[in-house]
């Protein structure tokens, strides 16, 4: 039996008392369950199913194997409750709507990347619907694929249901190529996109006409970009009268949302890049204006979002505007969805991927107000970050070779970058785990350290700037403030080491010198908050006290603002 001949399907629950619903089909086993473990993981849904479907080569039926189910347990259904067995459509007309064009995409995804079409150029292409009719296999493989769920839903036959789907298609087919060959569907290559708005503007079937219209206009392209680049060209093109115009719209916004809505028409149009790029061009292009602001704002984020260029470039001022609100809003949610799942945006560059979130988060939010509510962003953020404080992010983030001083460094800045309560409190807890390593200390106390910082006095500073970035981190004052002491302690290792304070005292300097260095160490400056800054404030409340020192303070009146200034920062002072 050959490979195309089983697929897997994914059904899902979003409800307990809700019955199962087909959510995808797929020719890939490890896709279909990574599906479900994420709608579940996500809570989008209540319980999740993944059978392996297998056809039968003689009866050209599907055998059906449940390998994957878990969720909530299924309610049994009262026997007194009555059976919808009201099919999925009954007209036509029903496979129009937004949602059978969504499931048709769906079931033929194949097949319809293979034309480079959309769903929506199948059901208003009559030399298309003919292709997909000749071809046989495909037809019957879809209409078999969504009725064995819908049977199931309705508790009737699945042959009933397969004759009950067939027969539907079969009149949208008919009607179709009848229109088609009849000549009653419109050509822009006689009237002109705005000519025929306005004529069928008025018209019952103005949908189903016009975008026959349409699908037929941007049939000859060959690539995903150069659709795109056609159907803005009609937007370019549309009527100016009010009704006309959002007819006009309203058909050319549906092909566009496919196309955007498919992973192979996006990266078609803003280029084949992997996770943490496309997200970022995606962005830019749902709030073009606002994210161009923000640039100009932080150029530093001019290297993260990419600039659109052709068509995308188009189409972002398009987005910018009132039209195609859809589409803006489509994209947006899906940056959401890809910043909810387990996807990386930077598979192996852990650090660009704390910096394309940073962006993503700022521009996001400044685009909020656009597509997105500001409580989803924040979710999903939240959702992301907690991917950025698991084990192996972090291992990768940090490497094995780097110093204790660059880990903790990094670490903080990770901490900085992540958002959510939990994700903070995980940070910390990696800073703190640095902080406590005994290579952490050994540096400090032994070294090897950076050029120009390698003295026991350059080692406490740098001790204190490292207490000063984590309550600029963003973390609770109850996480930070453990990793705060754990540093003293090792300021204070390093002063016991070097009696640097007794040093400072025995110095041949002007006492002046003495309380100026003393004070800085007393005010977390020079040296971190812990027993070597109690012990220097110590030491500098004696030398205050000393007659020598108010003697020389008096000779020097210009050192008598700048030791009242010290003093008074670290609290020795009113």
């Amino acid at each position: 039996m050959s490979q195309d001949q089983v697929h897997y399907e994914v059904f899902v629950r979003k409800q307990v008392n809700s019955t199962w619903v087909l959510d995808m089909a797929c020719e890939e086993r490890d896709k279909a369950l990574e599906a479900a473990k994420t709608a579940l993981a996500e809570t989008r849904v209540v319980a999740a199913r993944v059978t392996k479907e297998t056809l039968d080569a003689e009866t050209r039926e599907f055998r059906s194997i449940t390998i994957f189910n878990e969720g909530a347990p299924e309610r049994k259904k009262s026997r007194d409750a009555p059976e919808d067995h009201t099919p999925l459509c009954l007209t036509p007309q029903d496979l129009y709507s937004a949602h059978a064009r969504e499931r048709i995409g769906r079931l033929l995804d194949n097949w319809l990347g293979r034309q480079k079409a959309t769903p929506f150029e199948l059901l208003h292409r009559p030399d298309l619907v003919e292709k997909l009719e000749a071809s046989g296999v495909e037809l019957q493989h879809a209409i078999q694929k969504i009725a064995i769920p819908e049977a199931q839903a309705k508790n009737i036959g699945v042959h009933e249901v397969i004759r009950s789907f067939q027969d539907l298609i079969e009149r949208a087919i008919q009607r179709l190529i009848k229109d088609g060959r009849r000549g009653a569907l419109p050509s822009l290559d006689k009237e002109g996109f705005a000519q025929a708005c306005q004529r069928l503007a008025s018209e019952p079937e103005r949908g189903y006409l016009l975008g026959a219209a349409v699908a037929a206009s941007i049939a000859p392209a060959r690539t995903w970009k150069e659709k795109v680049g056609r159907l803005l060209d009609l937007a370019d093109a549309a009527p100016s009268e009010a009704a006309a115009r959002a007819v006009a719209f309203d058909v050319i916004e549906q092909p566009l949302a496919e196309i955007l809505g498919s992973k192979t028409g996006l990266a078609d149009l803003l280029g084949d890049a992997d996770l943490g790029d496309s997200l970022a061009a995606m962005t830019r292009l749902a709030g073009a204006e606002a994210v161009e602001m923000l640039v100009r704002m932080e150029p530093a984020l001019i290297g993260v979002m990419p600039e659109l260029t052709g068509p995308a470039a188009r189409l972002a001022n398009w987005l910018g505007g009132d039209h195609f609100n859809s589409v803006r809003t489509a994209l947006g949610q899906r940056v959401l969805r890809e910043l909810n799942g387990p996807r990386r945006l930077k598979p192996g560059d852990a650090a660009s991927e704390i910096e394309y979130l940073r962006a993503l988060a700022m521009s996001l939010t400044a685009a909020s107000s656009q597509s997105l509510l500001l409580a989803d962003i924040q979710e999903a953020f939240i959702a992301r970050s907690r991917t950025l404080v698991a084990s192996d992010f972090v291992e990768a983030l940090v490497g094995r070779e780097r110093p204790a001083r660059e880990e903790f460094e990094v670490l903080v800045k990770l901490a900085e970058n992540v958002t959510g309560p939990v994700n903070k409190c995980h940070a910390a807890r990696w800073i703190m785990a640095c902080a406590k390593a005994l290579k952490f200390e050994r540096e400090f106390r032994e070294g090897p350290f950076k050029e120009g910082e390698g003295s026991p006095v350059q080692r406490m500073a740098v001790l204190a700037k490292l207490q000063a970035s984590l309550t600029r981190s963003g973390l609770p004052v109850e996480d930070y403030g453990p990793i705060q002491v754990r540093l003293g302690e090792v300021g204070a290792m390093i002063e016991a080491d070097n009696r640097i304070v007794a040093s400072i005292t025995r110095a041949s300097v002007p006492l002046v010198h003495k309380l100026t260095l003393l004070l800085r160490m007393a005010m977390a400056e020079a040296a971190p908050a812990g027993a070597a800054a109690d012990r220097a404030k110590a030491e500098a409340m004696k030398l205050i006290r000393m007659p020598e020192f108010r003697a020389e303070l008096t000779a020097s009146p210009e050192a008598v603002a700048k030791v009242r200034d010290l003093m008074q920062s670290a609290g020795l002072a009113a």
